[in-house]
């Protein structure tokens, strides 16, 4: 089978009729066909068919590609590419205990739960589930500070009152 020379320019000898397979009927395929006959992949350069010059396909003026590109270090969701990340989530578990042990027990548990979760998540390959616990972690260990620092505050000066009005009460004596 003889393909022969379609042109002064190019990149070599392209098949008769058409470029490498066979071609819609429409003239379609890739790059941007000519609606006649004639040519292969793409426009091939009217002359010389040097450096820079025509190709297969018309490329895109400036950082060209399939489609638009993801922004650098993500991919669906997640930071460092496609597939896993590296790393987990903060699981925020020493706030989560200092929180529950100082400041207040009920919403500390929840946030012990919640870290409790992370890690499990992100072994199943949860990778949403676990960035989602470990936002839901931090802010109830939040909640538990924020909590804990009120009821401080309240015993605080329900001490400071309760001996006001016992050395108010307290007759003195000269």
């Amino acid at each position: 089978m003889s393909y022969g020379n379609q042109g002064d320019g190019g990149y070599g000898a392209q098949p008769p009729g058409g470029g490498y397979g066979q071609q819609p009927p429409s003239g379609g395929g890739y790059g941007q066909q000519p609606p006649s006959g004639g040519g292969g992949y793409g426009q091939q350069p009217p002359s010389g068919g040097g450096y820079g010059q025509g190709g297969y396909g018309q490329q895109p003026p400036s950082g060209g590609g399939y489609g638009q590109q993801p922004p650098s270090g993500g991919g669906y969701g997640q930071p460092g590419g496609y597939g896993a990340p590296q790393t987990p989530p903060d699981n925020h578990l020493v706030a989560a205990i200092l929180t529950t042990l100082f400041c207040c027990l009920p919403l500390g548990i929840v946030s012990i739960v919640k870290s409790s979760q992370v890690n499990q998540k992100w072994q199943m390959g949860d990778y949403q589930g676990a960035v989602q616990a470990s936002e839901e972690a931090k802010t109830w260990w939040k909640r538990s500070l924020i909590a804990g620092a009120i009821w401080w505050v309240v015993v605080i000066v329900g001490y400071i009152l309760l001996f006001v009005i016992i050395a108010a009460n307290t007759p003195s004596y000269y």
